[in-house]
């Protein structure tokens, strides 16, 4: 991983203006990407991308009015690919795929680039590089974020771990790589790589290392299954919960917040996939502490995100938004879908959170629904019933264009 980088700094994602979501699925509003020129974005175009059983399902972020859709058969899982343009990776049993989702382009379809891969893992953007993670090798391919959607893959600079484990990794500002430690049978860590792969440091004291999230000032966080993990400054500090077993499998940060939040389970042999706390770490202090939820608010690792204001938006199994301030109080509450019960099998369609500035997107899987919601009065600000079941989804898009 020795050749010079070309950063890109990445525009934040720029919150959705209430005003443009008014209105419902089926009737675009006037200057929305709808109504845009072939090749033309705005401040603000998102675009949603929904896998279902066949394929990939791409809405217009403002009135969720299906745009195209682009077939792929298996189980699929998609990434936002972090570029300006909004692609998206896709994962199959080949590799990961990226799709155009026509928010520059006008033209849903895949690219034909397939970063082949024995089994696709987390593709992680980040200061204008990403990194793909082959779980079947343990290779991770580093690029230029912005160097996708041409049709032909980009230059990349491959890193290969110690062993073929479930891992991420994430490359950092200053050209170095943190990635994980592990085998097929167990994880133990992170290590923090130079550019050209020679180790740094490393820290083993993160069992069943999984999930990361780079917080502000680029401390970064990894979920363990005793605590969480941090990174900052070339050196690892680990948090302990505060049960034997305590364990954070996914992170939900910002990077304008020194507060990261987590999911937490206490025991290892509960059934179902619905948790009632959460973990919050303070970055700045080295503290950790569990979060209870209200009565009745329980949830998936689907089911939380962050908003423009840094609050914490939790989809609840009670079909209910519940938001609560960075120190963990709940503030709002609405009801947006039916109750649900826990998936048996976590790849199965199940009702889905993802937040972007104040609006937050709710997939409704037994009604085949998709919502968009004002996090500011609660409101139903687009909607729509779609021809297919959702199951997982991404919101991607551009600012400053």
């Amino acid at each position: 991983m020795s050749r010079p980088r070309t950063r890109f700094a990445l525009a934040a994602f720029g919150a959705l203006a209430v005003a443009a979501l008014a209105g419902c699925a089926g009737a675009a509003p006037a200057g929305s990407s709808a109504d845009a020129p072939s090749g033309e974005q705005h401040d603000g175009d998102t675009r949603v991308a929904v896998t279902y059983d066949g394929g990939v399902l791409v809405l217009d972020g403002k009135t969720l009015e299906t745009i195209g859709e682009a077939p792929l058969g298996g189980f699929l899982r998609v990434n936002s690919a972090g570029d300006h343009d909004g692609h998206v990776f896709v994962t199959a049993e080949d590799g990961f795929h990226v799709l155009d989702s026509g928010l520059a382009s006008d033209a849903v379809e895949f690219t034909g680039e397939v970063f082949e891969a024995v089994a696709a893992g987390h593709a992680t953007p980040h200061a204008g590089r990403t990194a793909l993670f082959d779980d079947g090798t343990g290779e991770v391919r580093v690029f230029d974020t912005d160097a996708i959607g041409t049709g032909t893959l980009p230059e990349v600079d491959t890193l290969t771990s110690e062993a073929a484990h479930h891992g991420v990794a994430i490359e950092l500002a200053d050209g170095t790589v943190l990635s994980t430690i592990g085998t097929a049978e167990a994880r133990s860590g992170v290590r923090h790589l130079a550019a050209d792969g020679t180790e740094l440091a490393r820290s083993e004291q993160c069992p069943s290392v999984h999930g990361e999230g780079a917080l502000k000032d680029e401390v970064v966080m990894f979920g363990c299954e005793d605590g969480v993990l941090l990174f900052d400054d070339g050196a690892f500090t680990k948090i302990e919960a505060p049960d034997p077993f305590g364990r954070t499998g996914n992170a939900y940060v910002s990077e304008t917040s020194s507060i990261a939040f987590g999911d937490y389970k206490t025991d290892p042999d509960a059934e179902g996939y619905l948790l009632s706390q959460l973990v919050r770490i303070d970055a700045d202090s080295r503290t950790l502490s569990v979060v209870d939820l209200p009565d009745g608010v329980e949830y998936t690792w689907r089911g939380v995100g962050r908003s423009a204001h840094d609050d914490v938006v939790v989809l609840g199994a009670d079909g209910a938004l519940t938001v609560l301030d960075e120190a963990g109080a709940p503030v709002d509450s609405w009801q947006v879908i039916d109750p649900w019960e826990s998936p048996t099998e976590w790849q199965q369609p199940h009702p889905g959170l993802r937040v972007v500035g104040d609006v937050a997107y709710v997939t409704e899987p037994a009604k085949k629904r998709i919502l968009a919601v004002d996090l500011h009065t609660g409101e139903v600000a687009a909607e729509a019933t779609l021809d297919v079941v959702p199951n997982e989804f991404v919101v991607v898009g551009a600012a400053g264009h």
